[in-house]
């Protein structure tokens, strides 16, 4: 098969344990840009030593998956592009299933797997349906219409929404998003990171859930309906705070402070700067 139309591109931090299993999966006839956010040279070398067809950019601190995947797919000089997460495994007619829906709808934007996408989607006529947003673990891009935009992820996510943003900034521009139900990308979910810091990466989604959960209610709706739509979360946010202050339970206070610092950072317009203390 022909792979020269394809980059594969693959935001990593601290995913050792799991980013060899992907790229395992993947030809070595496929370039592959890893965007590792750390300054992690170690890692750069071993995968670069191990994998010909990989590039690993180090970008030496930890931005988040917007950035990172925006530094990737900006050096893709190929007609698509594939953004995986490094959890995830493509099966053996992964590739030439995506470029065969490429090839029957010339004029898409994104394709996404239809496995591990919450749908109640009847596949039975075709494996193709047009829909309005797909999952971020897999992401296949028709480069070139995306030739006019600054940015294909927005930046200020650092986690959680961004795919949200993008297939809505697409649908705003008339453009074509489907799942394809012959495209099989085998994904583990919310485990590429090493368990070992569980707390700290807790914190950290629970942070991020909440400040992209407002900031884009408010970029879209504007701010009094995201107000009216994080307002639970934030009554029971200062809530569970205080209550596990009480108790003692230091752990899931921290958990409960963290998504109230999250909604109120995002309130007061502040940049997502909150970020894991992880070695």
């Amino acid at each position: 098969m022909e792979f020269k139309e394809l980059t594969i591109v693959i935001v990593t931090f601290k995913s050792e344990e799991k980013i060899y299993n992907c790229l395992n999966s993947i030809s070595n006839e496929i370039p592959v840009i890893i965007v590792e956010n750390s300054n992690n040279e170690n890692f750069k070398k071993k995968i670069e030593s191990t994998f010909k067809n990989v590039k690993c950019i180090l970008t030496g601190k930890n931005n988040g998956y917007s950035i990172a995947n925006n530094i990737g797919l900006k050096l893709v000089k190929t007609k698509y592009a594939l953004v995986l997460n490094p959890d995830t495994r493509l099966e053996k007619n992964t590739i030439k299933n995506f470029y065969i829906s490429a090839n029957n709808i010339k004029d898409f934007w994104l394709i996404g797997p239809a496995n591990n996408q919450k749908t109640d989607i009847n596949f039975k006529s075709t494996n193709l349906k047009e829909v309005e947003n797909i999952k971020g673990f897999a992401i296949f891009f028709n480069i070139h219409k995306f030739n006019n935009d600054n940015e294909y992820f927005d930046e200020n996510f650092f986690l959680y929404f961004e795919e949200i943003d993008l297939c809505k900034r697409v649908k705003n521009k008339s453009g074509k998003i489907y799942l394809d139900n012959s495209i099989i990308i085998k994904h583990e979910g919310a485990s590429s990171v090493s368990k070992k810091n569980a707390l700290e990466l807790e914190k950290n989604r629970n942070w991020h859930w909440m400040w992209s959960t407002f900031y884009f209610h408010k970029k879209y709706y504007g701010f009094l309906f995201a107000l009216l739509q994080i307002s639970p979360k934030l009554f029971s946010a200062a809530i569970k705070t205080l209550f596990y202050q009480l108790i003692f339970d230091t752990k899931k206070r921290d958990i409960y402070f963290c998504r109230l610092s999250g909604i109120f950072n995002s309130m007061i317009g502040k940049k997502s700067w909150y970020r894991p203390a992880i070695d």
